[in-house]
């Protein structure tokens, strides 16, 4: 599983307002190129490579240039025995005997087991429990960037989403649960989502959704494979799509970005068991949501617009420390960042009587957004970071955090 760092090659046809028609001729045009994709090896490509490479990843190992890849054949850590199928794995107890957590079952526990679907959603980890998105209303929605900024409903929008941000929260810690996937796994995945998100032209906010799905499945889930850890991924980006978009990428379309490694087939039922898993649960108040709804409170220039949108971005990289933080409270330390960046302000008066977030509440998550800033172009994962270089977004990843940071 090779989440390349390398830029499709070449000019592509635009997926946005195109007929499928029209789409699916250019796919194949596309395809004849060759061109360079993002994409996947496959199994006996990467055991090649990597045995050429000599190099290992360790669990919660640095990562380099020269050793991204190597995790991909890393001995096992997890002492279960794992059989795959299609699109996921069964996990046996040492006595052979599968191992079920009883959260799975609905309400008709007999009606429920005799679904396909649901049999591969239980099948897919040892010990998987449902999180606290699974408690939210059935009748929930997010709203349009255009709602949120009719004033008039802003309070009782941001109510809304502040309840609901409670409810579906990824657990910080569930990378423990997975015992062939490490940090650095993810932070390469989500490295790669956001490049499938700027070559198809998709919005933020589809991009912050489908972190959101990734991290809600791994933490509800147990002994997640390796291998499958770009299927997941690219799930969440397809419902993400679907959800968010007008016009989402076609099947075909998520099926060549890695590469054509996993088939139709198999990322269709991985769908399936990730909206299992997450109760159909797709409304789910992100940063990038509470930080336009901030900046429509307390408008800003759109150099600081566009920093905060940037440093609430990098915030998706790491699970450690920002999921111990609520998305409201990184979209505060976010505009925090930017607003200090740029203007040597911080946290206004309005946005703390609209929000009832003081600066000392802000203050330890913006502290870590900053450090987090300061060291993004020393990153080995670069893909937000020249997203942001674009003039649509100001070129804010050229500006350079404060040497100072008066705070820590």
């Amino acid at each position: 599983m090779n989440f390349s760092s390398n830029a499709l090659c070449g000019n592509r046809t635009s997926k946005e307002n195109v007929p499928s028609s029209n789409k699916s001729d250019a796919l194949q045009v596309q395809r004849a190129k060759q061109r360079t994709v993002l994409g996947v090896l496959s199994e006996n490509e990467q055991r090649g490579r990597s045995l050429s490479q000599g190099s290992q990843f360790s669990k919660h190992s640095s990562i380099s240039d020269s050793s991204q890849l190597a995790f991909l054949d890393r001995p096992s850590s997890s002492s279960y025995d794992v059989y795959v199928e299609e699109a996921c794995e069964v996990v046996l107890a040492a006595s052979g005997q599968e191992v079920v957590s009883d959260s799975y079952y609905l309400d008709d526990e007999t009606a429920a087991w005799q679904n396909e679907d649901l049999r591969l959603l239980l099948e897919l980890s040892s010990n998987s429990d449902q999180d606290a998105s699974m408690q939210s209303n059935p009748n929930e929605s997010l709203m349009s960037e255009e709602v949120l900024h009719v004033s008039q409903y802003a309070d009782d929008i941001h109510l809304c989403l502040r309840e609901s941000e409670l409810r579906s929260r990824p657990r910080p810690g569930y990378i423990e649960r997975h015992p062939e996937i490490t940090n650095g796994m993810r932070v390469i995945l989500v490295d790669w989502l956001v490049e499938v998100v700027v070559e198809y032209k998709l919005r933020t906010e589809t991009l912050h959704l489908a972190v959101n799905y990734l991290d809600r499945f791994l933490s509800c889930t147990a002994n997640v494979k390796r291998g499958k850890l770009q299927l997941i991924g690219t799930a969440a980006l397809l419902i993400a799509a679907k959800y968010e978009e007008i016009y989402p990428p076609e099947l075909n379309e998520f099926v060549y970005t890695t590469d054509s490694t996993y088939t139709k087939k198999q990322l269709v039922r991985m769908e399936h068991v990730l909206l299992e898993i997450l109760t159909f649960r797709l409304a789910a108040p992100t940063t990038n949501q509470f930080l336009r709804l901030f900046m429509s409170v307390h408008s800003v220039c759109p150099s600081t617009e566009n920093l905060a949108l940037y440093v609430a971005e990098l915030s998706l990289l790491e699970i450690d420390p920002f999921l111990k933080y609520t998305p409201s409270l990184v979209a505060a330390g976010a505009y925090c960042v930017a607003t200090y960046t740029v203007n040597k302000s911080l946290w206004p008066n309005s946005l703390n009587a609209f929000t009832g977030y003081t600066l000392a509440e802000i203050m330890p998550c913006m502290t870590d957004l900053y450090k987090l800033y300061s060291s993004a172009e020393s990153r080995p994962q670069q893909a937000i970071r020249e997203k942001y270089k674009r003039s649509k977004y100001c070129r804010v990843s050229l500006i350079s955090a404060p040497a100072v940071w008066p705070f820590l």
